[in-house]
């Protein structure tokens, strides 16, 4: 038997550009229309939506029909949040605001298998096959073929961010442009010059330390992202592209029949 390696880590070390839809709902069957769309991964998040373990195995294994990864975005704090979606076969997890070195060497040595760090093993999970696979086998895909994505939220982790993107034992740095522009009183605004220049220093720390750059959203700013080194792009979110539809649909049917009101200006999830 063997376990499933990752499409993300195959496509970047294959100097391909990887793609991921984030997931807000938590119907499996809609992580399976993702895979439909040919993305390499969905975004599932256990920091900001009501979630379970078990329905989150259900949407990983969905995902797992198309050859497609899954990221969870952990709620951040105690050891099992970071463990569980990898003993779930989680092919990544993402840590929300990473404020340290000190932090991001603690995430390493809490999911990564010696020498890299010390997880303690249990291969009895859908990670390890149900133990029909060999240990030394298990230990290898935990360090070779799972990755570990840190996100940089805030002005105080911007300041450690080269500390922070030297540590070993982590793949990806993703800014949280939603969080730092709220941190910094520019509430919402992605593309003002403070936060470009913050995403800007973010993602030339990961690229001089050899880690992989992840955005959220491209923010229409395509050319710009992957002048930076961005290799993994968020493309758009279920509640978005459901909300847009469906608008789209009543203003369609209502012309210009006035009676139909339909705002313009939504948050996105993620950011």
């Amino acid at each position: 038997m063997k376990l499933r390696p990752s499409r993300i880590l195959r496509e970047l070390r294959a100097g391909q550009n990887s793609t991921v839809l984030k997931m807000n709902l938590i119907d499996p069957r809609v992580v399976e229309l993702a895979g439909l769309s040919g993305a390499s991964a969905v975004w599932l998040c256990n920091e900001h939506v009501p979630n379970d373990w078990l329905n989150l195995e259900h949407q990983i294994r969905a995902a797992k029909l198309y050859d497609m990864d899954t990221i969870v975005r952990v709620s951040k704090g105690s050891y099992s949040e970071y463990v569980k979606p990898f003993e779930c076969d989680a092919t990544g997890i993402m840590v929300p605001h990473i404020t340290s070195a000190a932090e991001a060497r603690n995430v390493v040595d809490m999911v990564r298998c010696h020498p890299l760090g010390n997880k303690p093993l249990d291969s009895g999970n859908m990670d390890g096959l149900f133990c029909q696979v060999s240990l030394t086998d298990y230990v290898s895909h935990c360090n070779t073929e799972k990755f570990v994505i840190l996100q940089i939220e805030s002005p105080e982790a911007l300041e450690k961010v080269e500390e922070i993107a030297a540590v070993p034992g982590f793949d990806m740095l993703l800014f949280g442009a939603g969080d730092f522009s709220h941190r910094i009183g520019k509430l919402g605004q992605v593309t003002h010059p403070d936060v470009v220049a913050a995403r800007k220093r973010v993602h030339a720390a990961a690229v001089k330390n050899g880690k992989f750059v992840a955005v959220a959203s491209l923010f229409g700013q395509k050319d710009q992202l992957i002048a930076e080194g961005t290799r993994v792009f968020t493309l758009g979110a279920d509640v978005l592209e459901l909300g847009n539809a469906f608008r789209k649909l009543i203003t369609d049917f209502a012309g210009d029949d006035t009676r139909v009101r339909v705002s313009s200006t939504y948050a996105s999830p993620g950011r």
